[in-house]
């Protein structure tokens, strides 16, 4: 079969399952293209042996098969743990930490036949959206060498878009599966919360910004994952009822409703040339049968900011101060963590009280408008791929940005209720650069949201759009 890399994860899953395409001839090809492309990128870290990795696939060949992803090469995000292999997150301390058994997501992307090979770059604890750490290095944007593939799962859009891997999985607390998907020509879906498990650990009621989810180069492709990831965990008590996606993925979107949102009445700074290229993209939408209306701002953008960050600075102290109380340890973190720890800290009960009643109220103001609208839309992204040497932008649009994470602001109207989300690539931008639309709807609309990308990418075909190197 010709470039079998550049197949689908689903195509893929077939021509095995029919006997056209051996585990063993998709894992061949797959260390062949890692070869060819990963010194460039570095994208896929912790890469296991290759006699292993074939010897794991001569034995799918022979064997009852599992489920869809039978064969299918799956690298993990570092910051998931994959039995046998190291969870470093990006930090040193856990650089040589082999996790002991496999998280609840990566166990049920096993049991549905994948052969986990490794595992993908991401910024140091996941924090901000480029991906570079002190253990692995940065990870390379595979349109341009010299920009941020973005982040946090940075390396596994890059390994989707270079065809080192056909499927993804990912996390997203502010944009880390819609930004890199935005920024390497794929989709990235952020699920409902509570659809996707994380771990069973320490609080499981509180903390409610972040998600797992999956990505690929098709919906359909992407569909099938977050199935596969889905599912309700008895020790948790979000889980959300829901749907199967992929069944119903082509059911027809004509004569539904999108609410266009934009830079949010210019709250956000958008480099120049991205606002037109992203508007561009609304006669495309309306060739889809869809109806678009632009949508003044519906709630304070200060407002939702405020929010965001006492939250988020209160989840991740929440999570991390155990290093951060150790001075030894408190060494090894990087700047981003102790200031969002400290912030953290700092606060009171009634702070973190103030922030949720504010997200309290956006959810209603948004609940009006899905009366309205199936869904709403804005840029994936504020700017293009930025150097790849930055930590990050300091300005956009000569506004400067007074936190490391200000320039991802346009991500937390949809993350601070646990919305779900797909990036849609558009047509490649400045400099040929990627770029991506976010569309986001009502909790368990998900299934909505997958049929109208799959409708996307069935008219316009932007994500197979190769990167040179590939």
């Amino acid at each position: 079969m010709s470039d079998i890399t550049n197949m689908t994860a689903l195509d893929q899953s077939q021509a095995i399952a029919e006997g056209q395409l051996s585990a063993a001839e998709l894992m061949e090809a797959t260390l062949a293209q890692i070869a060819k492309t990963n010194p460039q990128v570095n994208a896929i870290v912790s890469l296991r042996e290759a006699d292993e990795l074939m010897s794991e696939a001569r034995a799918a060949d022979n064997s009852e098969r599992k489920g869809w992803l039978h064969g299918i090469p799956l690298a993990v995000k570092d910051l998931a743990n994959a039995k046998g292999l190291p969870t470093s997150m990006g930090n040193p301390m856990f650089a040589n930490m082999i996790a002991p058994e496999d998280d609840l997501v990566v166990a049920r992307m096993r049991q549905a036949g994948a052969i986990i090979i490794g595992k993908t770059n991401t910024p140091e604890w996941g924090l901000g959206s480029h991906t570079f750490n002190p253990v692995h290095g940065a990870t390379h944007n595979p349109y341009d060498l010299s920009r941020s593939a973005g982040g946090s799962s940075g390396g596994a859009a890059a390994a989707l878009a270079c065809r080192m891997l056909s499927v993804a999985d990912g996390s997203d607390m502010m944009g880390s599966l819609r930004n890199p998907g935005a920024w390497n020509n794929v989709y990235g879906f952020r699920p409902t919360y509570g659809r996707v498990p994380s771990e069973p650990m320490g609080d499981n009621f509180l903390h409610q910004l972040a998600t797992l989810g999956p990505m690929a180069r098709t919906p359909r492709d992407m569909a099938a994952l977050l199935d596969t990831q889905a599912g309700a965990d008895p020790r948790q008590p979000h889980g959300a009822s829901y749907d199967l996606t992929l069944p119903s993925i082509d059911a027809p979107v004509k004569g539904r409703r999108i609410g266009w949102l934009g830079d949010w009445g210019g709250a956000f700074p958008m480099e120049a040339r991205l606002m037109e290229h992203s508007e561009a993209a609304i006669p495309e939408l309306e060739a889809l049968g869809l109806t678009v209306e632009k949508v003044a701002p519906p709630f304070s953008a200060d407002a939702i900011w405020e929010s965001w960050i006492t939250l988020r600075s209160w989840t991740i102290a929440g999570g991390l101060s155990v290093f951060y109380n150790d001075p030894a340890k408190r060494d090894q973190l990087k700047a981003e963590a102790i200031w969002e720890i400290e912030r953290g800290l700092a606060l009171s009960a009634m702070d973190v009280h103030r922030a949720s009643v504010i997200r309290s109220d956006w959810f209603k103001a948004c609940a009006g408008l899905f009366e309205r609208y199936d869904a709403l839309v804005l840029p994936t992204t504020q700017l293009y791929p930025f150097p790849v040497e930055w930590v990050y932008p300091q300005a956009i649009a000569g506004q400067e940005m007074d936190t490391y994470h200000r320039w991802m602001q346009i991500v937390t109207p949809i993350g601070l209720l646990g919305l779900p989300c797909i990036n849609i690539p558009l047509a490649t931008g400045q400099a040929g650069l990627p770029a991506g639309l976010s569309l986001f709807g009502p909790r368990d609309g998900d299934a909505a949201l997958m049929q109208l990308g799959q409708s996307w990418h069935q008219t316009y075909h932007y994500s197979e759009t190769r990167p040179p190197l590939a």
